[in-house]
This record gives structure tokens, sequence and C-alpha cells, in this order.
């Protein structure tokens, strides 16, 4: 077996947002949401399905799959690769029109339903320790939940580091296949959750078509190509900064030995006028020194 990476745009809808394979997310929205047991999810549909022509063009920083279970309840999964400006205020914006646009204006508020957001990210975002992390609206005191309904889950890949013989959850299970598959060959003995399983058999590269592998062949490149452009402007912007501060040493350093020159000038009793012609400096500054 070789397995794609999870990561890459056409991978992760075509695994996590196939319609004729639901099992799949299902599996995923209960190892990550903390349902209880009589509450999981049973089946869901896909808002906006994996479909290859419509992706081919791909977009490497955010991929998100939408689904609606048979509650009602709203689900938001979005890989992300990179790190941008203002990522919590968008995950906010972003989630929040996913709650108020499920009524119109004056329909009764009874009927809008709880959303939850989880993100996948490549990158750290917060200084908790664990890769996996649940918010919520809690009073800060008693951290009871008053205002419930919108929910954030957050996986952090780099924090994850746990080998084969550590995973202890399903989340654990999830994020180790999400982090590792592309190196794998065979799927782990330890994975028993079907829709696990069959997450693994949809990343085996076996079984994607001509297409499905040219466009994941692009959109790897696309997202080469944006990690390059990203690393470029982060080197420019520091070389920059390096510049900027050479200049303004060198700035720093001729005024410096401009009042030095003034200073010693000053102690030998030349006038200010002259002084002030040598060093450039006024005669108030000078007055000053």
């Amino acid at each position: 077996m070789k397995f794609v990476d999870i990561t890459n745009d056409i991978a992760f809808r075509k695994i996590f947002g196939n319609d004729s394979k639901k099992k799949t997310l299902i599996s995923f929205l209960n190892a990550v949401i903390d349902f209880p047991k009589n509450e999981q999810v049973v089946d869901v549909e896909i808002t906006n399905p994996y479909q290859l022509g419509k992706l081919s063009g791909g977009k490497s920083t955010i991929v998100d799959v939408k689904a609606k279970d048979e509650k009602g309840n709203v689900f938001i999964v979005e890989m992300q690769i990179a790190e941008f400006d203002f990522f919590h205020k968008r995950i906010l914006y972003y989630t929040s029109q996913s709650y108020v646009s499920q009524i119109d204006k004056g329909i009764v508020y009874n009927r809008l339903k709880p959303v939850y957001f989880i993100g996948i990210l490549e990158f750290e975002i917060g200084q908790n320790p664990s890769y996996f992390s649940r918010h919520k609206v809690l009073d800060i005191e008693t951290k009871e939940q008053v205002i419930e309904d919108v929910e954030f889950n957050f996986i952090e890949l780099p924090k994850f580091d746990k080998t084969i013989d550590q995973l202890e959850t399903s989340i654990d299970q999830w994020t180790y296949f999400i982090k590792n598959a592309e190196n794998l060959t065979l799927i782990p003995e330890s994975v028993k959750d079907e829709g696990l399983k069959e997450a693994y058999i949809e990343a085996d590269k076996q079984n994607w078509t001509k297409l499905e592998l040219e466009d994941y062949e692009r959109a790897s490149i696309k997202e080469r190509d944006e990690i390059g452009r990203m690393e470029f402007a982060e080197r420019k912007a520091e070389k920059r900064g390096n510049l900027k501060g050479i200049i303004e040493g060198k700035i720093k350093g001729v005024i410096e030995g401009k009042i030095e020159v003034a200073k010693s000038l000053k102690q030998n009793g030349i006038s200010l006028d002259i002084i002030a012609l040598t060093t450039g400096l006024t005669n108030d500054e000078i007055e000053r020194l």
C-alpha cells in the first residue's frame, strides 16, 4: 500500500467529504466531539461534497468540509496548512455565519442548532502542550457553560508526537492517520474502527483514478509553491529588517560621534557657533550636553 498525504487538498476532501463514504466522516466526528454514547452521530449530510471537477483548482491554505447530522447539528471540518493574520477572528466569523444562517429574520430562535468547528492545523496556536484542545464559552469562575451551541476543536499536528504503540484514544488514532499515513505501507493492526479503516483504504493510491492522482499531484505542487512564496516573503522581510538595523546603527554611530566631538570642543572652550558649524548640531543641542 502507498497512502497519500492526507493534508493535501484533494486527498482531504476525497476522504472526509466523500458522499458515498460517510462512515469515515461519522467516525471522525464521533472521535473528536465529546458526545455521550447515546447521542453520537449516526448519519450525516455533506453539504459541500467532494467533486473532482470543481476541486481541480485547489487551494492550499484552507480546505473545509461541511456537514449536518440527523439532529441538525452543523459541523465544519477544516484543514489549514499555514497560519495567517487574524486567524482566530476568521474562524469566529465563519462559524458564527454558519450559526446565524440557519434561520431567516423573524424565525424563532429555538430552531438554531449547535455548530461544531474542527480545525486540523499544521501550526501551533496556543500554550496548551496537548495536541488536541476543545474551546467553549464558559463562566470563568464556575466553568459553567451557560452559552451553548458553538464549540471549537483544534488538532495541532506539530504537537502530536505519539508513536503507534502510544495511541490510546480514537482521536489519537485519527490524528496518527492524518499526520503519518503517507509514510506508512500498511494499515496498523491496532485500527479496529470501521470508519478509520475505510479512511486508510480510501487513502491508498491504488484505489485512485488517474485523474484523481493527477489532481492530487497538481495540488501538491501548488501547496509547495505557496509555502515557497511565504518563505521567500519571510526572508525578504528579514533582509529588510536587517538592512534597517544596519542603517539605524550607522546613523546612531554618526550621531554619537558628533556628540563626542562637540563635548570635546566645548570642554576646550571653543565657541558654540564653531562647534555647531563643525558637528551640525544646533546651539541648543550643544548647550544641553
